[in-house]
């Protein structure tokens, strides 16, 4: 059986408070649309992840719960790592190579530019830029999430908001 990783992008931030600390910027007005859109998107597509692993970021939270409500994910379930927040390819990488085995779908949910390079090294498919809200199915055909590396991964679907308009 196939392992399935969902790279969800956290909706669009808001930038107006000056001095704002990165880590505690809440959603705008389209990131508190855009997060429940996709996310009743994805329950219509069928996810159903085992796990859903989130940055801290105040903004990923907030995404994370709107997607989860519409999954009917347990949100006491979700998994908070301090390694996601703005994490780079290789940190975001190891994270994934360190999953259980027992988890055949898992959905993180952080930032960029991590998360499109380690979609591009993943599938080896140029994808220029996951916008915010934006969810890149990858499909791993392995036995286990150590194996996944550069190239290991086909892309199933990628949407985004403005996809769904």
């Amino acid at each position: 059986m196939p392992y399935n990783l969902y790279l969800l992008r956290h909706a669009k931030s808001d930038w107006s408070v000056p001095g704002q600390k990165d880590i505690d910027r809440e959603l705008n007005s389209r990131g508190l649309n855009d997060a429940p859109r996709i996310g009743r998107r994805l329950h219509d597509l069928g996810v159903r992840p085992e796990r859903v692993i989130c940055s801290p970021a105040r903004r990923t939270k907030m995404t994370a719960l709107y997607v989860c409500e519409q999954l009917h994910y347990d949100q006491d379930s979700l998994v908070y790592s301090e390694d996601i927040y703005e994490a780079s390819m290789r940190t975001l990488l190891g994270a994934i190579n360190g999953l259980d085995d027992n988890w055949q779908s898992v959905m993180l949910i952080g930032h960029n530019p991590g998360l499109t390079y380690l979609a591009e090294y993943l599938s080896r498919q140029e994808l220029g830029n996951i916008p915010t809200s934006g969810v890149i199915n990858l499909e791993f055909d392995v036995d286990s999430w150590q194996e996944v590396s550069g190239g290991s991964a086909i892309v199933k679907w990628f949407i985004y908001p403005k996809m769904l308009t």
